[in-house]
Formats: C-alpha cells, structure tokens, sequence
C-alpha cells in the first residue's frame, strides 16, 4: 500500500488531509522522530554524567511519544504509519549516517540543531495542512527540553577554548548543508511532496524563501550556541 492509499483501497481527494503530499509530509515526521528516538537514545549512553544521561533519555521518552501521536493519526487518516515512513527510511538514514556525531559535544550540537532545522521546517508548513492535523504538527514540534541543556553544555565546553568553538562551528554548518541537501533530494523524488510544496508555498520561489528563512534561523541557533 502506498503513501497516498488509504487501508479500505480508496484514494484520498486533493483537498482531503489524506491527501498523499500530506501524508508524505506526516510519514516523514513520522521517521524523523522514531529516528531520534534511537539516536538520542544512543547518544544517552555516551553522556559523561548521570545527569546527562538521565536527561537525554528523558528527551528520548518524549521523541517516542510523538511517534505514536503521529501514529494514531495517520491511522485516522486510514494509513499505516510503516507505509507512509518507508519512503523517507533511506533519505533520513543517509543524513544520519553522514552526520554521525565524533563525541557528546557533536551529539548535542546535533540534536540543538538538527531537530532545531526540522522544527522550523515543519512550523513553516504546519499551517499548509488543513486541521487537525495542522495542530498535530505543532504539538509534536513541542520543544522536549534539550534546548536549554544543550546551551548550557556547550557554552561550558566552549568556554576558554577557541579550538572547540571553531570544530563545533564547522560541525554545525555542516549539518545545515547536509540538512538542506537531503530535504531537496526528497522533495524532488516524492511527486506528491512537490505538488504539495509548489501548490502551498505559490511557486519555485516560495520553497526558495522557505530554505533561505531555514538558513537564517539555524544562524540564529548557531549564534545562540555561541558558534557564530
């Protein structure tokens, strides 16, 4: 069964919130957050402190949680979850795979930034999506803590030490180059998910500022890290 079928066989409608550009986009949330859910998990396990650790698992707790949100609705929707995130497996995991954090400092730059990028992201076109699933969207984008952790970690690592600012700086743009790479690979592949964003945004030139304001709000993150 694709993305776009629904479980009794019909095809969702073009103004339906099954529609398959809308599907696709709740089927990579979707994968986004089961991956960070194994990643931040992971990452739990290299924290220098048990308090670290506690916390990363803590955020961990709440990634798996919004999977299952997602979950239940795209069955609402009458798709399965597992349909509509295998599409995206291969993309996600290649980002993953290429950024594949040296140490906890590069792994909590990651998850500042990385799910920072996908948030903004996903804000941006929660509001081309019809409700409920435009609050949805927004309710799984909720923040799980890791902010003002990762702002405190680094700035302390950070401190008094011009050798690790400049790493976890190159490290960060880089994340937004891969980010933005594998996001374009996937919009161009997925002919509903570029209907969709072409229909949405008004043209070529709307995903354009899309990307161009994603850039500027990773700067910001990048700024508030203190890795400008």
């Amino acid at each position: 069964m694709s993305a776009g079928t629904t479980m009794d066989g019909g095809s969702p409608g073009k103004d339906d919130p099954g529609h398959a550009g809308v599907v696709d986009l709740l089927g990579a949330l979707a994968y986004g957050e089961l991956s960070a859910f194994d990643r931040i998990a992971e990452d739990a396990r290299t924290a220098p402190t048990l308090a670290g650790r506690a916390d990363l698992a803590s955020m961990a707790a709440a990634e798996i949680g919004h999977f299952r949100l997602l979950e239940e609705h795209l069955a609402g929707l009458g798709v399965l979850a597992e349909d509509a995130m295998r599409p995206f497996a291969a993309a996600i995991d290649a980002y993953h795979q290429v950024t594949a954090p040296h140490d906890w400092l590069e792994s909590l730059v990651k998850v500042y930034l990385g799910d920072g990028l996908a948030a903004d992201f996903y804000r941006e076109v929660a509001g081309w999506v019809p409700e409920p699933t435009s609050s949805l969207v927004r309710q799984v984008l909720a923040d799980t803590g890791h902010s003002a952790f990762a702002e405190r970690e680094v700035a302390a690592a950070i401190e008094g030490s011009r050798q690790v600012r400049d790493r976890l700086a190159l490290w960060g743009r880089r994340l937004l180059g891969e980010a933005i790479s594998q996001a374009q690979h996937v919009v161009a592949e997925r002919d509903g998910l570029a209907e969709f964003f072409v229909r949405s945004s008004g043209d070529l030139s709307g995903i354009a500022a899309l990307f161009k304001k994603l850039q500027t709000q990773h700067n910001r993150r990048m700024g508030t890290l203190g890795l400008n």
